[in-house]
């Protein structure tokens, strides 16, 4: 339990360094009460389930996703829509939002991540339409922070499983069940 409460004091210190909000609307707040909700809704549920493995998984697709993020960020360094800084490429929003609803998906399955992808979309959204970035920027944050969770996470019931695919020029979606 001592590395869980690691876990959670890391985590939530993450979240407390990423990049500010600049909220000027309601609808950026929302986007940045998504954004922090997401991945401490995500942390509570393994500690609830005491599921310190679930805990490690999602850490480690967390500081993936924002290790990627911030890369990408600095090197493509594309200006906003809002012109504010030079910081669009990928959307850090987005790609926390959609790693910790894709954790959430594989970890405990669809049912629970329902309401994760639906805030994950709204958060996407707000962020185009408040300016602060581009559809591809969205895009992109969306699909890294899937893929981190799909990459380090598994299913805490083993009875469905999704896996990228990427092999010799392949690419897709593996699904295994059990029915």
């Amino acid at each position: 339990m001592i590395k869980a409460g690691i876990l959670s004091l890391t985590l939530l210190l993450s979240l407390a360094f990423t990049s500010p909000a600049y909220a000027g609307s309601d609808l950026e707040t929302g986007a940045d009460i998504g954004v922090s909700l997401l991945p401490i809704t995500a942390l509570g549920a393994t500690l609830y389930l005491n599921d310190e493995e679930g805990s490690w998984q999602l850490a480690k697709g967390f500081a993936t996703n924002l290790a990627i993020t911030e890369v990408l960020k600095q090197s493509v360094k594309r200006e906003r829509p809002n012109k504010v800084d030079h910081k669009s490429f990928p959307s850090g929003h987005t790609s926390v939002s959609f790693q910790a609803a894709t954790f959430i998906y594989q970890r405990y399955g669809w049912k629970p991540a329902i309401p994760a992808y639906l805030t994950a979309s709204f958060v996407g959204y707000s962020r185009i339409k408040t300016d602060w970035h581009y559809g591809t920027d969205v895009l992109a944050g969306a699909i890294i922070g899937s893929l981190t969770s799909l990459y380090f996470t598994d299913p805490w019931n083993d009875s469905v499983q999704f896996m990228p695919i990427v092999d010799a020029g392949t690419y897709g979606i593996a699904l295994n069940g059990t029915w």
